[in-house]
């Protein structure tokens, strides 16, 4: 197999000796471009709490622990100074906790490349590598898919989310809490 960028020099070789013919052929024939159909991305609370509890709220890319989405927010809403949220992510008024540790659902292969939007191509990972990933493959990055985590070893802190609402009800009145707390007790049982 031909190494990538053996294609475009030998397209520009081509380009060079005015042979736009040829350099169009090396490029349809040997390093097409291929037009994907772009699926649809689609989930809810519910279905992302499936994910996380089934990868053991890891980072399948890294390992790292994740922690369940409105523990964080709890934390913003208890200590908005210390720890705050920014409604857009923006990074100088958002704790980095919120990309290093909230847990997002990431396609393995991305819909954008041709994946499907199904559970089967669904993990658990960061905002921070979901964003790094983009719409790379994993073994375009050097990256690859990590074993999911034990919820006996690592609940993301959905255990203590579950007795903070019971004390405290009153977190319940964010509707984002609300939201993460049904989902929680849906696929949990919680």
């Amino acid at each position: 197999m031909t190494s990538h960028h053996i294609l475009i020099e030998e397209a520009c070789a081509a380009l060079e000796r005015d042979s736009i013919d040829i350099a169009r052929d090396i490029i349809k024939n040997k390093y097409p471009f291929e037009l994907l159909k772009k699926n649809g991305r689609s989930y809810t609370d519910r279905q992302k709490m499936r994910i996380f509890l089934r990868d053991g709220f890891v980072d399948r890319y890294s390992g790292e622990k994740m922690v369940f989405p409105p523990v964080l927010r709890i934390m913003s809403a208890i200590m908005p100074v210390e720890f705050p949220f920014h409604k857009n992510w923006k990074t100088s008024e958002c704790h980095i906790a919120y990309w290093q540790l909230l847990p997002t659902v990431d396609h393995i292969v991305p819909v954008s490349r041709g994946g499907i939007d199904v559970e089967a191509n669904w993990v658990c990972t960061s905002q921070l590598r979901n964003s790094a990933k983009s719409n790379w493959l994993l073994e375009e990055l050097g990256w690859e898919l990590r074993a999911p985590g034990a919820l006996d070893d690592w609940d993301g802190l959905l255990s203590w989310f579950i007795r903070y609402t019971e004390k405290q009800p009153h977190s319940l009145k964010d509707p984002y809490v609300l939201s993460w707390y049904r989902a929680a007790h849906d696929a949990y049982g919680k």
